[in-house]
Parts: C-alpha cells; sequence; structure tokens
C-alpha cells in the first residue's frame, strides 16, 4: 500500500470567519505530485496554509505527515512544520547573509546543533538543487531562478515527506521556471517527496502534466 502524506475528509476551511472552501475531500500520496489551481481569491493559499496549520481546522478531519491537524497547539506547530517543506513565491531568503549561512540558519532553529552534521546536510541539499559551488554567495547576488533553488533547498533540510510550493514560478520568466519545475518533478520521484504545488499558471500545468486539484466556486473538484 502506498503511504498517505496528506488526507482531509469533509473539511470546511475558514479564513477571518468567512467560508472559503466547504466539504473538501482528497488524498496525496508520498513521491505524488499534484498542483492546485485556480484563479485568485479561489482559496488555493487557504488550504495550503491549513495543511501547515497556519489556520486551524475546524470542521471534518486533517492529517499531514502523520500529525491531526485539529489537535495542533503552539507546542506541537513547529514539530509539524519540520516534517514539511515550504516554497514561496517571493523566496523569503535573509538578505544579510550568504547562502550557506541561510540553510544553517534554519538548521539551527529546528534544532541542530552538531557542526559536522550541519555542513554535510547543507553541501547535501546545495547538490540536490545543482548549487553545489554557491553556498558563498549573497542571496541578493544571484538571479530569481538560482533564489528559488536556494528556497527550494532550505525546504528539503529536514528531509520532508512533503512539499508545499506557493506559486513557485510565479516571478520566474519561462526557462527558468521550467527548470524549477524539472527540478520539482526531479524531486518528488528521486526521493518520494510528495508536492502540494499552488498556480495560476496553465502553460506550467499544461507542459508538465500531472493530477490536477481545481478551487472553483467554494469547492475543491478533481481533474484528470
Amino acid at each position: 500500500m502506498s503511504e498517505v502524506v496528506v488526507s482531509l475528509k469533509n473539511v470546511n476551511i475558514y479564513q477571518s470567519g468567512s467560508l472559503i472552501l466547504q466539504d473538501v475531500n482528497f488524498n496525496v500520496e508520498k513521491g505524488e505530485f499534484v498542483y492546485l489551481v485556480g484563479k485568485t481569491g479561489t482559496g488555493k493559499s487557504s488550504l495550503l496554509k491549513t495543511l501547515y496549520g497556519e489556520l486551524t481546522l475546524t470542521n471534518g478531519t486533517g492529517d499531514v505527515v502523520g500529525f491531526n491537524l485539529k489537535d495542533m497547539t503552539w507546542k506541537t506547530l513547529p514539530f509539524l512544520r519540520r516534517n514539511l517543506g515550504v516554497v514561496f513565491q517571493d523566496f523569503q531568503l535573509l538578505t544579510d547573509r550568504n547562502v550557506h549561512e541561510n540553510l544553517r540558519f534554519v538548521l539551527k532553529a529546528t534544532g541542530w546543533q552538531d557542526e559536522k552534521p550541519i555542513e554535510q546536510k547543507i553541501n547535501d541539499v546545495l547538490s540536490k538543487v545543482g548549487l553545489q559551488n554557491k553556498g558563498f554567495k549573497m542571496t541578493y547576488e544571484m538571479s530569481g531562478g538560482e533564489q528559488q533553488r536556494v528556497d527550494i533547498a532550505r525546504a528539503l533540510l529536514n528531509s520532508p515527506k512533503l512539499i508545499l510550493a506557493d506559486e513557485p514560478t510565479g516571478s520566474l520568466d519561462p526557462e527558468t521556471s521550467d527548470e524549477i519545475m524539472y527540478l520539482l518533478f526531479q524531486i518528488a520521484k528521486e526521493y518520494g517527496t510528495a508536492i502540494v504545488m499552488a498556480t495560476h499558471d496553465f502553460m506550467v500545468v499544461n507542459k508538465f502534466p500531472s493530477r490536477t486539484l481545481t478551487t472553483e466556486g467554494g469547492r475543491l473538484v478533481s481533474k484528470a
């Protein structure tokens, strides 16, 4: 049997007291790549925020990488997030330090202490995203595509079972966007990391076809 890393059943998603999505039901399995598409404002980001615990789950049942979303507290939330990787459109990298120190900061913040494993992990994730010789570079010196690769490397630091990517190609040119998509599909296939990617770029979806969930009319609709 395949390992299920996301399972939502009969979930209603609220933002600021308003019902955004109702009766959401879907599973994501290990190593699966799933698109989350829909017009701006139809609930894609709210769904992602529910999956990483920023929005509280009040209706239905939700399980993400073995954590019950209804049981989340401020004490348990960090443990959920250590098992997730999140990739943002605007990178959210620290501009006052180089790539290596950006990654080291995250590891230290999530409980890593011994320098040797820290160095090994940083080298490992930079190698996976094709930046093995770029650890010394300041993030603001890098191209958008390189910064997005650093963002993906950061998401891989704690060997997550699931990566949530919110418009990761939104600010990239088409050629660089293709490179990032090849990389994400490679990560899903080679490392068994499930990826849920929110996007409204249908050119990307058509060029790199995969299972697609669509937010429309307050519902989540599955489309092959």
